[in-house]
């Protein structure tokens, strides 16, 4: 017998055992074929990828690059929902989501400019949890900052291209 589905909200603070940290905020998009995570440096060396995680911004930041042999990562080609075609580095990472160790892919991505440092797709999803947007978000109030800074931002662009 199957186990049970975990029930989710559209944002879960995870916590990543290989980085030393918790109570990550992750977005859950199940738009996304995959998950990504903020990688701040990325650099390919003979041992291996050299990867720094989230970036100086943030509270997760160690500066400290973890180091992926060369058989425990791979490169791969990720389409937006516009078509955009971008080519990211790919790693397994242990993670754990309300209770459940999972070990999942992860694209590495510039994340800096999104609130969410990590982003969980459907591979990480797909038969383990149900996703209940009503639960909402622990970071409601930053959501809500963030828009009124886009529509601000959005509001001085229009004015700009009237002139």
């Amino acid at each position: 017998m199957a186990s049970p589905k975990t029930l989710i909200g559209r944002v879960e603070k995870i916590h990543l055992p290989v980085l030393g940290v918790k109570y990550v905020p992750a977005k859950i998009d199940t738009g996304a074929d995959f998950s990504a995570i903020w990688a701040s440096r990325l650099v390919e060396k003979a041992d291996g990828l050299h990867v720094v995680f989230f970036g100086k911004s943030s509270s997760f930041y160690s500066g400290e690059a973890v180091v992926f042999a060369k058989n425990e990562y791979e490169q791969t080609i990720i389409s937006n929902s516009f078509g955009h075609r971008q080519k990211r580095y790919k790693i397994k990472l242990k993670v754990k989501v309300k209770g459940r160790q999972i070990i999942s892919g992860f694209t590495l991505a510039d994340r800096s400019q999104k609130l969410y440092p990590i982003l969980l797709g459907r591979s990480i999803l797909r038969g383990k949890f149900l996703v209940d947007v009503a639960k909402g978000s622990p970071m409601h109030l930053e959501e809500k900052d963030r828009k009124l800074e886009m529509i601000e931002e959005l509001t001085l662009i229009g004015k700009a291209v009237k002139k």
